[in-house]
């Protein structure tokens, strides 16, 4: 930039030093200082270049390098992420699996659970219904023996009438014992 302001600074000054008449005025000490010009800039572009060159090319270098690694580890890291994304899905469908196997290890237990519930209710109902079955045959012999009781009574009560009607006391004793006798050897029929 300085060298850009220098020329301008020396085109101008060369400018106005031009004798009237002419646009442009070449003498010796204008094309002196064109040459003065060129000459530093290409000592300037020299020095830079020696100057500046190396280090830009090592940072441009380190750069493409970092860049380069950056990429890399990148592409390590989508690789191992890819290997994680299918390891995770593996798991995930091993799961799945798991569950499935779960929920039908728990139907069958569910449906053998139900069937031992009910055979057990079964078993209940029939033994409940055992019991009750005893209970109504038990109340039916003591049913029947009390009848048997009253039977006995009712016909001791009926003959002693009719005995009474038509026998004395001594023959109605005798006729009683005999009858209670019979009564008690035959007992009730079954």
């Amino acid at each position: 930039m300085h060298q850009l302001n220098q020329i301008i600074v020396t085109l101008t000054q060369a400018a106005q030093a031009v004798p009237e008449g002419r646009v442009f005025g070449f003498d010796t000490q204008m094309l002196f200082q064109i040459g003065i010009q060129v000459l530093n800039g290409l000592i300037l572009a020299i020095a830079l270049t020696y100057i500046l060159y190396k280090p830009v090319k090592a940072f441009l270098q380190k750069r493409s390098e970092g860049i380069q690694n950056e990429i890399s580890t990148a592409e390590a890291t989508q690789q191992r992420a890819d290997a994680l994304i299918k390891e995770y899905e593996a798991k995930i469908a091993e799961i799945e699996q798991e569950r499935l196997e779960i929920v039908a290890n728990s139907e069958q237990q569910a449906e053998k659970s139900a069937r031992d519930i009910i055979e057990e209710a079964r078993k209940e109902a029939d033994a409940l219904k055992q019991r009750e079955l005893e209970s109504v045959r038990e109340e039916e012999k003591r049913m029947y023996e009390e009848v048997r009781l009253h039977v006995i009574d009712l016909s001791s009560v009926i003959a002693e009438r009719y005995l009474a009607q038509e026998l004395d006391d001594a023959s109605r004793e005798r006729y009683s014992a005999k009858v209670l006798a019979q009564l008690e050897e035959t007992g009730w029929p079954s």
